[in-house]
């Protein structure tokens, strides 16, 4: 029992090392890879381009909304 609880850290290493092997001569896991990273980087650019859109617009609908409550209060 203790001898196979002591192989599971070299089976995990073999299969690592066997699946990282397998991925650097496999070219189409590397297609893969290059589509993933494109669709995160026009994410992260459409977040971007929204947030900086809509930064301005928000901070002029908190201001009527301040100064609202503001002429309310006086």
């Amino acid at each position: 029992m203790l001898q196979k609880i002591s192989e599971v850290p070299l089976k995990a290493y073999l299969a690592l090392s066997g699946f990282v092997r397998s991925f650097r001569k496999d070219e189409r896991g590397l297609s893969g890879v290059v589509v993933a990273v494109l669709l995160i980087l026009v994410a992260v650019l459409a977040v971007v381009l929204i947030w900086g859109a809509l930064s301005g617009w928000l901070g002029e609908l908190w201001d009527n909304i301040k100064g609202t409550a503001e002429n309310k209060i006086k």
